[in-house]
């Protein structure tokens, strides 16, 4: 069972993320290689998506989790009914 957007949140804060947003994408988008300057945890709650990072590509549908590094490079595509996720952020 996915936790609520209020509990992820929580977590995350007690983590020491400073910030959580959502993610909506659309059905087929491919976001190509590209990278954050900060590090980020994020949880799949609708759709699905294939993540590649470090050589691998990930397969998320929801209850899904991915981490990134800050400065990580990866691509990201949706699946056909595109996909949301929750992410946290550290600065």
């Amino acid at each position: 069972m996915l936790p609520s957007r209020e509990q992820f949140e929580r977590d995350a804060l007690a983590e020491g993320f400073v910030e959580v947003y959502d993610r909506v994408w659309p059905p087929g988008k491919l976001v190509p290689t590209h990278s954050h300057p900060f590090p980020l945890k994020a949880l799949v709650v609708e759709g699905e998506m294939w993540l590649t990072c470090r050589g691998v590509t990930h397969h998320l549908l929801p209850g899904g989790t991915f981490e990134l590094d800050g400065n990580e490079p990866h691509e990201e595509l949706y699946g056909e009914a595109g996909a949301t996720y929750w992410v946290a952020r550290r600065n």
